[in-house]
């Protein structure tokens, strides 16, 4: 039950938080492998991008890739929520009675790489889908896909069953390093709270406190590994299936931090405050909530 409960909360906070992945990809793969100041800037800052894709591509553009969104937030979240609400059950996170930060990052990381793994074909498939753009707009190499399904039956035809998993050596360190962050402070901060006895221990403004802290630590820790992951999964591939701009995750990192500097790593922090931001209070506190009720229904 943990597993779809997990699954469920993901869900309900992409559904508002899908607009902002759509900005946060475009902005991620805009002036790819260029030094600042030699490409055209279709995307200044995020509510420019919001306008500029709403006013060309559409309201609907804001929501490309919503449907292999939703399913990659329940199979990766309900897989990687769901195994850390079990393991948060066995005590093993905890010393002597209080969370232990070391045990929650290691048990958010494992968490998280089941998930990544699982959820990788989808991934690559939505970020495809979210940077497909009216040429007068494009960024990144543009595939064209018609949906989902069509999407998923391409790859596995053109590449076999190895190509849907493209991309996922940026995908493990992408949520293993976002998860620890997130669960552990998650924790640990939803911890703090009670202690300080700021709001009654059963109240739903804990969650929403600390999922408003682990956020913040959230972006800064994964924005990175974000980028070259956008990046890896919508790179243009050869007849084999080899990436045709990056080799891997280590080759994307160096060539993006040596091409753009420090700052392309980051391209998009605002997009992905907004978005993981959000979805990261959301989620956590969906997730909160959800076990909260199932506990006392059961």
């Amino acid at each position: 039950m943990d597993f779809v409960l997990s699954g469920a909360a993901a869900c309900g906070a992409c559904l508002f938080t899908n607009p902002l992945e759509v900005v946060k990809t475009r902005m991620q793969l805009q002036g790819e492998l260029q030094s600042r100041g030699s490409y055209q800037v279709y995307y200044r800052n995020v509510f420019h991008a919001f306008y500029t894709i709403g006013k060309v591509d559409g309201l609907s553009g804001l929501q490309k890739g919503l449907a292999p969104g939703l399913v990659y937030q329940f199979f990766m979240n309900g897989v990687r929520l769901g195994s850390y609400a079990i393991i948060e059950s066995s005590g093993y996170i905890h010393t002597n009675g209080r969370v232990s930060a070391v045990k929650t990052t290691l048990a958010g990381a494992v968490a998280g790489v089941v998930g990544a793994v699982m959820g990788s074909p989808v991934y690559l498939v939505k970020t495809h889908l979210q940077s497909q753009a009216t040429s007068s707009i494009a960024v990144g190499h543009q595939y064209k896909h018609q949906g989902m399904i069509h999407a998923l039956t391409a790859i596995y035809r053109a590449h076999g069953i190895m190509g849907l998993w493209r991309g996922s050596s940026a995908a493990v360190p992408r949520v293993s390093v976002g998860s620890a962050a997130q669960l552990s402070t998650f924790s640990s901060s939803k911890e703090l709270v009670i202690d300080l006895q700021v709001f009654k221990k059963d109240s739903w403004l804990v969650g929403l406190s600390a999922g408003m802290i682990s956020s913040v630590v959230v972006v800064l820790a994964m924005t990175p590994f974000d980028v070259v992951s956008t990046r890896l999964y919508n790179q243009p591939v050869d007849h084999l299936g080899k990436g045709q701009l990056y080799k891997g995750f280590t080759d994307c990192f160096s060539k993006t931090l040596s091409k753009e500097g420090l700052l392309g790593l980051y391209k998009g922090l605002g997009a992905s405050y907004f978005r993981l931001g959000p979805h990261t209070i959301l989620s956590l506190f969906f997730w909160d909530e959800l076990r909260k009720l199932y506990r006392d229904f059961r």
